[in-house]
């Protein structure tokens, strides 16, 4: 183990009990670290040795839960369903026994297999839609409410300075994935287990993100990526994809000058707001299970009070319990109000069985319908019939 990972708990007396180890990823935000080992600190139960991992850290628990040193808990953005088929995780369904209608079900639903929940969620992150109002408003052009009215707002608002929109610096479908799916009131998979976009609406909708780049209305090539707010901030586009993370900051520079929105809705469809949510999981390689399955419950079910600071006190997410995101003070006006309402009504998470190859083949031939001018219909059959593969694949495995 590397210094730089660390593992000190913070603890004063050494703690008491079994020894438990509990994996973060490097959060970015000042102040996390301190924070996780506070709450591992507290804990009498058992002595919590916090690991804190830069680097690749999906690669290193994936790696780590094939043998018997990696973690006891960890938190993970899955887990996938390879590792809950194999067996690499605990079922953690009765540590939300009571409580499990108060967690946010865009979060809670990729961490489900089997009615068995296989991951308790920490925090919930959400992307959006931010635009400069002051720009919108010297251009006539009203917060677009519709992917047509978006596509057109783009146009208008590009100048010789200023582009009309940044989704990212590859133009979008990275950082987009299946989020225009659900806006055309679709989905990569269905909850009956089906590919849920062999559907002409699906075509339809991906070829209206080609007339972005036809345009010449997307800002390609700035500074930093989507997930920074600089490019909205530096006046370098009108509108910016980018994620709830950033909202202190646009609001601390650019005041009232902003406003948030969903990705709008295409058709039929309604608007669309990808969640995502690490959770707190445990190994099934670990010798402490009880132990383990203990101190996640105690952290991430009943310490609420360490849940709202974790969302809130060093980055900006919500609260993956719905109780405490709505009554947080900082949640509850303005633009925050606005985005923790349409994560509510319109969330998405990735489904559990849009398995890694099969999201890897829709965002390829997302990038060629979209940068290239491919033909949206042909790519998109290639696509199903990833799908279609995949889904047998893992349904063997069940």
């Amino acid at each position: 183990m590397t210094a730089a990972c660390g593992s000190n708990t913070g603890r004063d007396d050494g703690g008491s009990g079994p020894r438990i180890e509990q994996w973060y990823h490097q959060y970015g935000e000042s102040g996390t670290e301190q924070a996780v080992r506070r709450y591992a600190g507290a804990y009498k139960q058992a002595d919590v040795s916090i690991q804190w991992r830069p680097g690749n850290y999906d690669q290193q628990t994936a790696a780590a839960l094939l043998t018997d040193s990696g973690p006891d808990v960890f938190e993970v953005n899955g887990p996938s369903l390879d590792q809950i088929q194999a067996e690499q995780v605990v079922d953690l369904t009765d540590l939300l026994s009571g409580v499990k209608d108060d967690f946010n079900p865009a979060a809670l639903a990729p961490k489900i297999h089997d009615g068995r929940i296989w991951a308790v969620p920490q925090v919930v992150d959400t992307q959006l839609l931010y635009y400069r109002k002051s720009l919108l408003d010297d251009a006539g052009v009203e917060p677009p409410k519709s992917l047509d009215e978006l596509v057109d707002a783009a146009r208008k608002l590009t100048t010789g300075k200023v582009k009309g929109l940044f989704l990212g610096n590859d133009g979008g479908p990275g950082v987009l994935e299946a989020t225009p799916l659900y806006a055309a009131g679709l989905s990569p998979v269905t909850e009956e287990g089906k590919v849920g976009f062999d559907d002409p609406a699906a075509a339809r909708t991906l070829g209206k993100l080609r007339r972005l780049h036809q345009d010449k209305s997307l800002l390609l090539g700035a500074p930093s990526d989507w997930s920074d707010p600089s490019a909205l901030l530096q006046g370098l586009t009108a509108m910016q994809w980018s994620g709830l993370w950033a909202l202190p900051r646009i609001a601390k520079e650019l005041g009232d000058d902003f406003g948030v929105l969903p990705f709008p809705k295409d058709g039929a469809g309604a608007p669309a707001v990808p969640v995502g949510a690490y959770g707190a999981a445990v190994s099934a390689r670990s010798k402490h299970q009880r132990e383990a399955k203990a101190y996640v419950k105690w952290l991430w079910v009943d310490r609420t009070d360490y849940q709202e600071d974790f969302a809130l006190s060093y980055g900006f997410h919500i609260p993956a319990r719905l109780s405490l995101a709505k009554k947080a003070a900082t949640l509850r006006k303005g633009p925050a109000a606005e985005v923790v309402g349409f994560t509510t009504d319109h969330g998405f998470a990735q489904p559990l069985l849009w398995t890694t190859a099969a999201r890897t083949a829709y965002r390829d031939a997302l990038s060629r319908i979209v940068k290239d001018g491919a033909n949206p219909e042909s790519e998109l059959r290639a696509v199903v019939r990833k799908t279609e593969s995949e889904l047998r694949r893992v349904r063997k495995k069940h």
